[in-house]
């Protein structure tokens, strides 16, 4: 019996696929990342700040949710599943139940226990982590999840930039003293700035505010777009510095320590930490003030939660010692938003290659036609055969909203195929963000878009 594969059996047709795109502006869209996304047909809002993902959306999110999990393992980094329910009890013992105020939902469940919507997991790691772990010998360790977390903001806006629902990394690192945690905290830096670049942005780390997660030390890495919710000074020659390809060894700690002053030397602060004589000895002609959109967050906050929850291993000495932690969070679904804030045009969406739905779009010009229609499925299967997911418009459709369509959507290459190239033994292959196209056979399309995703 033949074994079918999905691409074999159901090669994506845009006709059978479900894309509920708007031709009109929703009215109550303020940004381009929340207008696009529904306009794109990627998210329907079924509440105040909560939303469907639909077909679209769910695939950009979870490719940006693969490059956050492939990093954080790549980093040493161990992942896990917590509820999204949590008891009230574990935050009494830490003092933030009635601390973190009305941003929490508080639930009772049937029998009259107290609990919450978790909207971050510092307690339950510390409880998991005080249940199992209980010599020194057993750290460092860091461990992280993926999980849906829900803050009642007060005014959901913004789109998935700022709801109320939202998927977050938060990882947690456990350390014997506080140098060890220090290195966990420039590990996960260094972890960051390779995630951000993979999806194709800038997010630069600026020294931060620590909120209601507390602690002395930390930064939030931010995006600059004009629709940013924060405020942020800067020295120019930030946005210089890259990672790029390099190899960090994630246990060296000179190595992660010089990436993290690398990148955190320079001014760069948000304004709840912005301090003006600083930014004063930054040369004038590298002096800038922009908007952010906060991407992540790093934290080193000591014992604060291991001291009162008892989260304590046998040191070297035989004697109980609290452990050292950070917290680190990256919003998964805010980078959706965040990478379309920074990526587009009066068109629509541009996605960077690292996140796109699909890898390319092939479009036919005259649906129906014998010759169109062969060039456009072998174009499909030569895709798929070297395991790259296009989408195929193969709709009774006139050109112009074919091309209207991609454009909205984002792919960042698109194929067009009709009857007159073909008779040159051509296809047309255009730039998402250039705009510019090239003819050539569609051997060399297939080959100069398989290189494209090779090299990222």
């Amino acid at each position: 019996m033949k074994n079918h594969n999905f691409h074999e059996a159901l090669p994506m047709r845009l006709s059978r696929y479900f894309l509920p795109v708007l031709k009109e502006t929703p009215s109550d869209a303020q940004i381009a990342s929340h207008r696009l996304m529904l306009r794109a047909g990627m998210i329907r809002q079924q509440a105040a700040g909560i939303y469907s993902w639909l077909p679209l959306g769910w695939k950009v999110l979870k490719n940006i949710e693969r490059i956050v999990d492939e990093e954080q393992q790549r980093a040493g980094h161990i992942p896990l599943l917590m509820p999204t329910l949590q008891p009230a009890d574990l935050w009494r013992e830490s003092g933030r139940y009635d601390d973190y105020g009305d941003e929490m939902l508080r639930i009772t469940d049937r029998h009259g226990r107290d609990m919450l919507y978790g909207p971050t997991n510092e307690e339950m790691i510390t409880d998991i982590f005080r249940g199992h772990v209980g010599s020194y010998k057993d750290l460092p360790l860091t461990l992280y999840h993926i999980q849906w977390k829900f803050r009642d903001e007060v005014r959901p806006r913004f789109g998935v930039m700022r709801g109320r629902e939202f998927l977050m990394k938060d990882g947690y690192n456990f350390d014997l003293t506080k140098e060890d945690a220090l290195h966990a905290y420039n590990r996960h830096l260094v972890s960051y700035i390779r995630t951000y670049e993979r999806m194709g942005l800038q997010a630069i780390p600026m020294r931060a505010d620590s909120g209601p997660i507390g602690g002395d030390d930390t930064h939030e890495f931010l995006v600059l777009a004009e629709t940013g919710e924060s405020e942020v000074f800067y020295d120019a020659n930030v946005t210089d510095i890259k990672l790029g390809q390099r190899d960090i060894d994630y246990d060296n700690v000179d190595e992660c320590r010089a990436v993290m002053e690398e990148f955190t030397t320079l001014y760069a602060r948000t304004d709840e930490t912005h301090d003006a004589d600083e930014f004063a000895k930054v040369p004038a002609d590298r002096q800038r003030t922009a908007r952010g959109i906060e991407v992540g967050q790093i934290f080193y906050f000591g014992t604060k939660y291991s001291d009162p929850m008892g989260a304590t291993v046998q040191g070297p000495d035989g004697k109980p010692t609290p452990v050292h932690m950070g917290s680190h969070g990256i919003g998964v679904s805010r980078l959706l938003g965040a990478i379309i804030e920074a990526s587009h045009d009066e068109n629509g969406i541009i996605w960077p290659e690292g996140v796109t739905p699909f890898h390319v779009g092939i479009v036919n010009l005259k649906q129906g036609d014998d010759e169109a229609d062969g060039a456009c499925d072998a174009l499909y299967k030569s895709f798929a055969a070297l395991g790259l997911e296009p989408l195929y418009d193969d709709r009774k459709e006139r050109a112009g909203a074919k091309f209207a369509t991609m454009d909205l959507i984002g792919l960042p290459w698109r194929i067009t195929v009709g009857p007159r190239g073909l008779k040159n033994g051509v296809v047309e292959v255009t730039s998402r963000r250039t705009g510019e196209s090239e003819e050539m056979t569609p051997e060399l399309a297939v080959a100069k878009i398989a290189q494209i995703y090779a090299d990222l």
